[in-house]
């Protein structure tokens, strides 16, 4: 019967391949130090600057997904209210995360990173199957993102320190969601440094 069974580790890590992966961030924009949700927030964009250097080390690409939203056209802004508004510094990649010469940056106007965006194209020009994710909201653009990276057929690691809920739902929650319903492996960021260093 459905659900009896679930396959969801269908990644194995032993086949993990640098040459085949990308760092994936998705919206850790700006800075968060000094504000309410700095307590929530920099944690996860602290994890995701560590594994950002190992990424570089290994010659593992990075890639920025931000928010650049078109005020007066983007139904996201009706749903939430203005955020993220293209051109503004609250729509560029955290100054924490300290953006190198070579990283990329994908601009993208819905929750997805793959939506109407040129990520797929990148990640093929690259010989990527395999993102490592970080990322906000855990439940809202990192859930949809991953599920655009799923459909697509990418292997997925997920860094569960690295992400963070403030918007909807639970954290575990969201995380659970990802490995039964995504494959996704989730680990630690210490994990993922080491898997990079491998």
């Amino acid at each position: 019967m459905l659900g009896d069974e679930n396959n969801n580790e269908l990644f194995d890590l032993a086949n993990f391949d640098a040459k085949k992966t990308a760092l994936l961030v998705i919206d850790e924009l700006g800075d968060p130090t000094g504000t309410p949700l700095e307590q929530t927030l920099l944690p996860a964009i602290e994890n995701t600057a560590r594994i950002a250097a190992a990424a570089r080390r290994a010659g593992v690409p990075v890639i920025f997904t931000n928010d650049a939203h078109i005020p007066g056209l983007d139904r996201e802004l009706l749903l939430w209210g203005d955020h993220g508004i293209a051109g503004t510094p609250e729509a560029q990649t955290s100054p924490l995360l300290d953006p190198k010469e070579g990283d990329f940056t994908i601009e993208k106007r819905r929750y997805s990173a793959f939506f109407q965006t040129g990520l797929r194209l990148l990640l093929d020009e690259l010989g990527v199957d395999t993102l490592i994710c970080t990322g906000m909201d855990t439940n809202i653009c990192v859930r949809h993102t991953l599920a655009d990276a799923y459909f697509n057929n990418y292997n997925l690691i997920v860094a569960g320190d690295a992400t963070a809920t403030f918007l909807v739902g639970n954290q575990e929650e969201g995380l659970d969601y990802f490995k039964t319903c995504y494959a996704a492996c989730v680990l630690s960021t210490d994990d993922v440094v080491a898997l990079l260093e491998k």
